[in-house]
């Protein structure tokens, strides 16, 4: 587990199925990030062991969940992931509409960020991405150091997405 001031960042359980039905539905969510398909309680467990899970088994990272504190709430999502279709890994983080325009995106991406330099070889830099317009994003982007690098498509069909790098000081892994 991760904390900040604010924040407890931890592992995904099928104990926050109820929490990421409401999330992976949300019309922001949906608009900006995509359909992940998940409309059933059963779905959200699934999602969970075939997406996070089994990105920490294989890279040691994924998604987890953003608990506030003071009132025990999951409020977000955060995490790096390791997409095929990128060069790195890459900053993701997806927050509830009551949740957002409070520095949570920022502080729990600083401190994900930060935990993963610290044990893993990132490369030279890690990436994000975002919905062309996204622009709440972008300002979360800029304030973690990540420099946009374009348009550019992430799948065959041609869906496109603003790329964003964050350069990696050398030596910056154990």
């Amino acid at each position: 587990m991760l904390e900040t001031d604010r924040l407890r960042i931890r592992r995904l359980t099928a104990a926050d199925a109820d929490f990421l039905l409401e999330l992976l539905n949300d019309p922001d969510f949906l608009r900006q990030i995509g359909d992940r398909g998940v409309r059933r309680y059963e779905q959200a467990i699934r999602y969970v062991i075939d997406g996070p899970d089994a990105m920490f088994e294989r890279h040691g990272v994924g998604l987890m969940a953003v608990v506030e504190k003071a009132s025990g709430a999951s409020v977000g999502i955060c995490g790096l992931l390791r997409r095929a279709e990128l060069e790195g890994f890459d900053l993701g983080f997806a927050f509830l509409a009551a949740a957002r325009g409070r520095g949570y995106a920022t502080e729990a991406s600083r401190r994900v960020l930060d935990d993963a330099i610290s044990r893993l070889d990132l490369g030279p830099s890690v990436l994000a991405i975002t919905a062309p317009g996204n622009d709440a994003s972008a300002r979360v982007l800029s304030k973690l150091g990540f420099v946009a690098r374009g348009r550019r498509s992430l799948h065959d069909e041609g869906e496109e997405i603003e790329l964003y790098a964050l350069e990696l000081p050398s030596g910056s892994v154990p």
